[in-house]
């Protein structure tokens, strides 16, 4: 790889500025599901809306605590493997990553009313912390594009604003459009057509026309979204089973990526000719989020059960941290620099909300004695109404209409099945999810398998699963100034151990 990953950031000054580069991604990662919890809850791809009995199950119908029947503790520890197979301009790369994660713990307490004098006779209470999403991911895409340079991002953002502004204003006193015109001209990407006069606002590009330009972009994503869930339930005449979360959630994700631009193109006979570029981002993501759940489950007769849960949205308030830098290879600049650079400070911008889109989830469930059950949710989230707050602000406002016009309602469908040999349960699952846009190509449906088996012994009982899901995706190097994508097909392979304990 011909990516520089000597380029250094010294100095860390932490400011505060309004204005920050927002995508649709980064408000769908947060919107996203991703099945986590249990091992029991993950074998059966988390089709337990009607099932409950499982500490992850809360987070799909809160009622579903109320079929415990002693106080339970459940651990669990979970293995991820991602595996991303990126095509760009007709070369393939692949990257693999993985980790270990203690990924959820819970407990619930049973408290039952048997003097009969009312029909509620049973009230649980829970309480679940989770993993609700793994970030850890790496993608490499590389290949020759033949038309767009890199150079364009920088150019794109210049157009328009003073010269004054870029070359003779510190980069902490400019807004985010205005810094990244400042990175591009400090290391020759572009210049000026008339660079005597501070009051022009039209530039001219140092990268040769003409295409070939090989390119890279490496990203490395680090972080999770934790989840911690009050939860209440209760029972009238074990025919009618309600329940409701308070949701708290907790940020951290660090995304680092690297973008590198070679050309072999003949150089300018005047002025400077730029040959490599490496743009370096590090944006460091942070804050928390409040959400609630109701539920119900009716069983109108022996062993069936009907399900209906609502999801609220997740109100996040976040705050981004970025630093970036940009290092080129220059010929004949007016200052002989070959190797001219751009460090910059890291810059903290002003809190913003995230609301996540709602969701509704249908269950039925038909329980086999002690045999085993089978089980199916459908769940419906409109992910068009996912909004970044001060919805009024700008870039907020333009990302809100995107979104708005971009995203779609997506349907969920999620079967499990358990069967149960004496002391051993068998069991396996079935996910298919909708993509998030109206045109799938941005993030494709999300197809997973999932099977597991368990293992009771006196009052303990250890779980394992495995679950394999995958999607394709688009992914661009850069926001503004090239529209090349590179196709990702992701594949997520988990292995999950569950301990439970009822005491």
């Amino acid at each position: 790889m011909k990516i520089i990953y000597t380029l250094m950031f010294f100095g860390v000054v932490i400011l505060s500025s309004n204005a920050q580069e927002t995508t649709v991604n980064d408000a769908l990662r947060l919107a996203v599901d991703n099945i986590t919890g249990t091992a029991r809850y993950k074998s059966m791809s988390g089709a337990f809306g009607a099932v409950g009995g499982d500490l992850s199950a809360i987070n799909q119908n809160p009622a579903g605590s109320i079929f415990f029947n002693n106080n339970l503790a459940t651990a669990s520890v979970s293995y991820f493997g991602v595996r991303n197979k990126s095509a760009y301009f007709g070369t393939t790369t692949a990257k693999n990553d993985n980790g270990l994660d203690l990924n959820q713990a819970g407990v619930v307490f049973v408290f039952n009313d048997n003097s009969k004098s009312s029909g509620w006779n049973k009230i649980n209470l829970a309480f679940n912390y989770e993993n609700a999403n793994n970030f850890n991911n790496t993608i490499l895409s590389s290949g020759t594009n033949s038309t767009t340079s890199i150079g364009n991002y920088f150019l794109n953002f210049a157009q328009g604003i003073p010269l004054d502004y870029i070359k003779n204003y510190n980069f902490n006193q400019l807004s985010f459009n205005e810094q990244q015109a400042y990175l591009g001209f400090d290391t020759y990407i572009f210049e000026a057509n008339d660079p005597s006069n501070l009051n022009n606002v039209d530039y001219y590009t140092n990268i040769p026309t003409g295409g070939n330009y090989y390119q890279e972009n490496f990203v490395n994503s680090r972080g999770y979204n934790g989840k911690m869930t009050a939860n209440f339930s209760t029972a009238y005449k074990n025919k009618l089973f309600l329940g409701a979360n308070l949701n708290f959630n907790f940020v951290d994700i660090q995304k680092v990526f690297n973008i590198y631009e070679s050309n072999n193109n003949p150089l300018y006979d005047q002025g400077s000719t730029i040959t490599e570029i490496l743009f370096r981002n590090e944006l460091h993501t942070f804050g928390s989020g409040i959400s609630f759940n109701f539920g119900a489950i009716y069983q109108p007769i022996d062993n069936f059960r009907l399900g209906v849960a609502y999801e609220s949205p997740t109100w996040y308030r976040l705050t981004d941290q970025l630093t970036q830098g940009v290092v080129t290879t220059s010929i004949n600049n007016q200052d002989n620099n070959t190797r001219p650079s751009s460090f910059n400070d890291t810059q903290e911008f002003l809190p913003y909300y995230v609301q996540t889109p709602s969701k509704w989830t249908g269950s039925l469930a038909y329980i086999f004695g002690k045999s085993g059950l089978l089980s199916a949710d459908v769940s419906m989230k409109d992910y068009s109404t996912t909004r970044l707050k001060p919805k009024n602000d700008q870039p907020f406002a333009s990302i809100n209409s995107e979104m708005n016009s971009a995203l779609d309602n997506a349907v969920e469908v999620r079967l499990g099945g358990e069967y149960k040999i004496k002391q051993f349960a068998l069991r396996g699952g079935y996910r298919f999810e909708q993509s998030p846009y109206k045109v799938d190509q941005s993030l494709g449906d999300l197809t997973g398998y999932s099977g597991g088996v368990g293992y009771t012994f006196g009052v303990n009982r250890i779980d394992l699963a495995y679950a394999h899901e995958y999607r394709n995706m688009n992914q661009a190097f850069l926001s503004s100034g090239m529209t090349d994508m590179a196709r990702i097909n992701r594949k997520n392979n988990t292995v999950s151990l569950s301990y439970t304990i009822n005491f």
